[in-house]
């Protein structure tokens, strides 16, 4: 269950937040072999002031238009399936809705399996 965190720009149009949220679960599916149906993501804008981040760090020119993705899942994806999963999110995102790779920061956080509960109070995972 990978658990998605999108942090953007406020003001960001509803067709926007959701065809990016779209593209990181549709890379999570084909890159992860995510299920399809199993879709956690919080979307959360802020002001200038709340969200800082470097223009220029490893050379890379990025714009206000910045998106950072965060990505909570399990532990035990090979680094080939990371790197697949950092471009296919980034080319879907430049065709829709256009946002520029260079905007595109993405961070994964690994868990152990028993660190998740869907919900009634279980770890599912480890039963």
């Amino acid at each position: 269950m990978p658990f998605v965190h999108i942090d953007l720009r406020e003001g960001t149009s509803a067709a926007d937040r959701r065809a990016i949220a779209d593209a990181v679960h549709q890379a999570l599916v084909e890159t992860m072999g995510v299920p399809a149906d199993d879709r956690f993501q919080v979307i959360s804008e802020h002001t200038r002031e709340g969200l800082i981040y470097d223009q220029t760090y490893l050379g890379i020119a990025r714009t206000d238009a910045v998106i950072f993705i965060q990505i909570t899942l399990s532990v035990g994806r090979k680094p080939a399936q990371k790197r697949a999963l950092y471009a296919r999110i980034t080319e879907v995102l430049t065709r829709e809705p256009g946002v520029r790779a260079q905007d595109v920061v993405i961070n994964l956080v690994e868990v152990a399996w028993e660190n998740w509960s869907f919900g009634d109070g279980e770890a599912q995972y480890t039963q």
